[in-house]
């Protein structure tokens, strides 16, 4: 917020350092800072340097930033891929860099904007000291659920579409903290709600893929083979990772909710190889996915969703208590519940 609110006041620091988990608003933030800073450049690309410590060095980067602007009034020298890792086999900005890298940042060049964007930053490191010391320093973190929820809203009036609840609880629930994904996954399915612009339940569901399945099925997996104690423990590890309660209950659902279509499909007659496509089931699940559907009963499958559903309505109205204690008792019950099924 502050980065934010010093850019909307055209306030512009000598040198940013911009670092952390989430790299999609980070390269946001300095694509950001060189839009603003060279917005009336009439030579851009002779005023927008970048150089990767991957492929060079420090030194070289520092002395583009001491040469003038052409031209114009400043220039931006971005410097990409910086590592300074809690293994120092990994830098690629060393102890021998600190003598020119302390130099510069004394007294910086006064026509020159220089971002260093970090893909590894140990903060605990003596040059990571110098540079948070001496730097405008921003840290991305992942975002949490009601913040990429928020994220995915704005974005969507951007292109003056919209969409309830239930299907923005879905989007995140299966795209995951990937912001970038997510970005792109709200312009798809921007473009697909034309005309009405409104996004549905069941849009999300049908073009949006599941990058945050659980590993190898498993806890669905365990639910139906009856083995609450490992279901619990992975549940406790995904409710743990941060994962919230009422999103973790949409994937359960909609784990179940393609098991019961496909074992449907395959009653029908269906191909195996036509229900993986349409279930769009990536190939490495393919085998183990179809298998828990062949093998489960579809009044058990049906008996589950009403479950589910049951669990979502109680977690929503706070019956049992509520905030995340409340919530997460709720889906822990329904976990011992389903597991329990005969």
């Amino acid at each position: 917020d502050d980065l934010r609110n010093q850019l909307k006041r055209r306030e512009f620091a000598p040198v940013y350092l911009l670092f952390g988990a989430e790299t999609y608003l980070r390269d946001l933030a300095a694509k950001t800072i060189a839009d603003l800073v060279l917005a009336n450049s009439s030579l851009r690309e002779f005023n927008e340097i970048e150089h990767s410590l991957s492929e060079s060095k420090i030194q070289y980067a520092l002395s583009d930033a001491e040469q003038l602007p052409m031209i114009d009034a400043r220039r931006v020298v971005k410097i990409t891929n910086v590592k300074v890792s809690a293994n120092s086999n990994k830098d690629n900005l060393k102890e021998e860099d600190e003598e020119i890298l302390e130099r510069y940042l004394a007294r910086p060049a006064e026509t020159s904007i220089v971002i260093f964007i970090a893909d590894e930053f140990d903060k605990r490191r003596k040059i990571s000291k110098l540079l948070l010391g001496k730097c405008v320093s921003v840290e991305f973190d992942e975002l949490e659920n009601a913040e990429l929820i928020k994220w995915a809203k704005d974005k969507l009036r951007e292109f003056n579409a919209e969409a309830d609840t239930r299907a923005m609880n879905l989007l995140v629930a299966l795209v995951g903290n990937n912001v970038r994904r997510l970005t792109n996954e709200v312009e798809k399915l921007a473009v697909a709600a034309l005309p009405d612009k409104l996004i549905t339940y069941e849009l999300v569901e049908s073009l949006v893929p599941n990058s945050r399945e659980i590993s190898n099925f498993d806890l669905t997996d365990y639910l139906l083979a009856k083995d609450k104690t490992r279901a619990l423990q992975v549940l406790k590890k995904i409710l743990d990772d941060g994962a919230e309660p009422l999103m973790l209950l949409g994937l359960i659902s909609y784990n179940f909710r393609r098991l019961f279509l496909s074992k449907e499909l395959m009653e029908q007659g269906v191909e195996r190889k036509e229900v993986a496509r349409i279930m769009k089931l990536h190939w490495s699940k393919q085998e183990d996915f179809l298998a828990a559907a062949r093998r489960t009963e579809a009044k058990k499958l049906s008996w589950i969703m009403q479950k589910i559903a049951e669990t979502d309505v109680a977690i929503k109205t706070s019956k049992g208590g509520g905030g995340t204690v409340g919530s997460r008792l709720q889906i822990e019950m329904l976990v011992c519940e389903l597991a329990n099924l005969k």
